[in-house]
């Protein structure tokens, strides 16, 4: 890691980094910029040759990989363009500058094509390349298996209170929790309002389910107040954790209400055979479209609802609960197959360098 200017780390969303200085990208000066980009373009120099740079992030990723003077490729993800550059043209019109150098230019889905375009105007040699799945990582696993990995791996968690950690006690509320096998939702991700989990707690009113909620961010309060009773939360959790927690889950929901560049969160809980409910928009909606077009006919529905619909949410939970345990098992085995065709870490990273 470079030495970085005061200590200063440009983020989109700010949180707190041991040893750094958070701060907004959109309130770094240009002379601010211009040093964080120098430090991590020398470390790159410094370890060159190479014949690739993969840099993250149309800003800062896209400066870094041009001033490394080495050859790289971009990808864009929907955090930058809507959090910092959206809005901003002298932000817009740097990314697309120095886009302009890079080899190629991926977009996780059409629909950041569509937002690259609309933010920094027409790049050219823009290839869209989603993320990949471990599929050796998130698999079907049996239930006994499945948590006695997730009661040793949450053992070995750090009990030091810190947000980005698991919460300390963990393992002792697994065992507790997952003693009785009942019907259990998942979200795994960022505690913020516009990942809308409240719209989860909403449509969970009149359903026989419990919920597992994932995750650190400034909402967690707010949404401990709002969760149905029984709900636990867990804090940070790894895919150590996670690859074991997604086979004791029922569904997976990903309820939200932002544009999102992909939807990693589906994608990895179809991987370990959970069926995913995604919110029927941006990124999310190619997830959603490429798992049901594995799905049956008569139950492609149930893999998305409207955005920011708690009732349409709450009619496509009871349908999938009320399928029969090896029905809605083999809707997560077909989710699988999805994951396997489009999104495993071979077929990604065969398009990523071809």
């Amino acid at each position: 890691m470079p030495e970085l200017q005061d200590g200063l780390l440009p983020v989109f969303v700010l949180d707190r980094y041991e040893g750094l200085e958070a701060k907004l990208l959109v309130d770094f000066s240009e002379a601010e910029r211009e040093a964080y980009v120098e430090a991590n373009a020398a470390a790159l120099r410094e370890l060159g040759p190479a014949d690739l740079v993969f840099a993250n992030h149309v800003l800062l990723g896209a400066p870094v990989g041009a001033a490394s003077g080495l050859p790289y490729r971009v990808k864009a993800h929907g955090s930058e363009l809507e959090y910092a550059m959206r809005g901003r043209p002298d932000l817009a019109r740097w990314g697309a500058e120095t886009l302009s150098g890079a080899d190629v230019v991926f977009a996780g889905s059409e629909h950041i094509r569509e937002v690259l375009e609309e933010v920094a105007g027409h790049v050219d040699r823009v290839q869209v390349v989603p993320p990949g799945v471990d599929l050796d990582e998130f698999r079907p696993e049996p239930r006994e298996a499945a948590l006695a990995a997730l009661l040793e791996e949450a053992g070995r968690d750090p009990y030091d209170g810190d947000e980005r950690h698991p919460d300390p006690g963990n393992a002792e509320r697994f065992a507790e929790f997952f003693a009785e096998d009942a019907p259990t939702l998942l979200y795994f991700g960022k505690l913020i309002e516009n990942k809308g989990v409240q719209l989860l707690f909403e449509a969970m009113h009149g359903i026989d389910a419990r919920a597992v909620i994932v995750g650190f961010g400034d909402f967690r309060e707010q949404l401990e107040n709002l969760a149905p009773p029984g709900t636990l939360f867990t804090g940070a959790l790894e895919h150590r954790h996670l690859a074991h927690l997604l086979p004791l889950c029922d569904v997976a929901v990903v309820p939200s209400t932002f544009p999102e560049a992909f939807g990693m969160v589906a994608a990895e809980a179809a991987a370990a055979g959970v069926p995913p409910l995604v919110a029927d928009h941006s990124g999310l909606a190619e997830v959603a479209a490429g798992i049901a077009s594995e799905y049956p006919p008569m139950h492609a529905r149930l893999v998305s609802f409207p955005s920011g619909d708690s009732t349409a949410l709450h009619d496509r939970l009871m349908d999938l609960l009320t399928l029969a345990p090896e029905e809605r098992r083999e809707l997560g085995l077909a989710a699988r197959r999805a994951v396997e065709r489009h999104w495993s870490w071979s077929v990604i990273a065969e398009r990523l360098l071809r």
